[in-house]
């Protein structure tokens, strides 16, 4: 029976043999791989990923698709997480001396809080490639002084080294969505600049909650220009144009005009 798109749950699935194959060649799955896919939706990606993988997990919300996907797969082949990936905790996959690779095609009404929710394991994840609205894709690979960097190019680069692989135009998906597609490949930094994460969160959000004004005026109450010239900051500077070291610099001081 054919499963019709539920827009509750952003589903779009991707039908393109082409594209699919071109995503598995990126992810390159090796047999013994621990490897989690979010979102499998009607498994088209999942049948090409066991091919090459002995075992796979999802993480899959709609219950019509998890019944689906156990009529369709072996337990021994796939491990069924039925539930919300924001919910999941995916260190519960771990397995000793393994590092955990992440793959799907995000559902594109969650795919930011989704990716800040899987930022918290990292270090536990050895590589992560997702299908991604192009326009959030590119805020994430954004580099200082381009209208796209924002809080999300921050917040990830300081994680995660990210490129762009390529784009997926709309008709590859039914329904086809109203934008571009893109996949991304973000790889965990081994050492990530050191500063408090949830102070770097911080400085970031109040640095772009204004991004018209000068950063002397998004961040006036948390730092004085004195601070800012420290943190190697032009005052006159918008957020935009401030680089990820810089923030992080700013993240490390202590707050005070």
């Amino acid at each position: 029976m054919k499963h019709i798109a539920k827009k509750r749950f952003g589903q779009n699935f991707l039908t393109d043999q082409q594209v699919l194959y071109d995503i598995v060649r990126g992810i390159a799955p090796q047999r013994d791989d621990l490897m989690v896919e979010i979102g499998p939706g009607l498994a088209a990606l999942t049948k090409l990923l066991l091919q090459d993988l002995a075992h796979l997990h999802v993480v899959e919300l709609d219950r019509d698709l998890v019944a689906r996907l156990q009529k369709q797969f072996k337990p021994e082949q796939l491990s069924i997480h039925a539930g919300d990936a924001l919910q999941f905790d995916f260190s519960s996959l771990l397995q000793e001396g393994r590092k955990l690779r992440v793959v799907g095609n995000l559902p594109y009404n969650i795919s930011t809080p989704l990716l800040f929710h899987l930022a918290q394991y990292a270090p536990q994840v050895a590589d992560q490639h997702f299908m991604l609205q192009k326009e959030v894709v590119e805020r994430m690979v954004a580099e200082p002084g381009s209208k796209a960097y924002g809080r999300l190019s921050v917040m990830l680069q300081w994680r995660y080294a990210m490129d762009m692989l390529f784009v997926v135009p709309p008709q590859a998906f039914d329904p086809a969505p109203q934008v571009d597609s893109a996949i991304v490949r973000m790889i965990p930094l081994a050492q990530p600049l050191a500063c408090d994460g949830a102070r770097l969160e911080a400085v970031v959000t109040q640095a772009f909650s204004q991004r018209r004004k000068v950063i002397r005026n998004c961040l006036a109450g948390m730092f004085s220009e004195q601070q800012l010239r420290e943190a190697g900051i032009d005052p006159g500077l918008r957020p935009e144009a401030v680089a990820l070291e810089n923030y992080v610099a700013l993240a490390r001081m202590p707050q005070g005009a």
